[in-house]
């Protein structure tokens, strides 16, 4: 399973924006609306795909994430 979490629309993300910030000095350009986040990969024990998302849910928004800011995706890694 994979967790990602990032800052919501409308919250300042300092980090994405010095990285934006940063890009031309590299040599990137045509790159914006940078948001900096976090994942995490979990192996979960359940007996089916909808089990696993719904843990892996409630773990998200209880540890992983903090969801009056964050908002938190979870999906299925496709290399498990």
């Amino acid at each position: 399973m994979v967790v990602e979490v990032s800052l919501r629309h409308g919250i300042a993300d300092p980090e994405g924006a010095t990285i934006e910030r940063a890009l031309p000095t590299l040599g990137f350009s045509g790159v914006s609306d940078v948001r900096a986040g976090k994942a995490f990969r979990l192996l979960v024990d359940a007996n089916s795909a909808d089990e696993a998302i719904e843990k892996t849910r409630g773990l998200a928004t209880r540890l992983l994430s903090n969801p009056v800011i964050e908002d938190a995706h979870v999906r299925i890694d496709d290399e498990s």
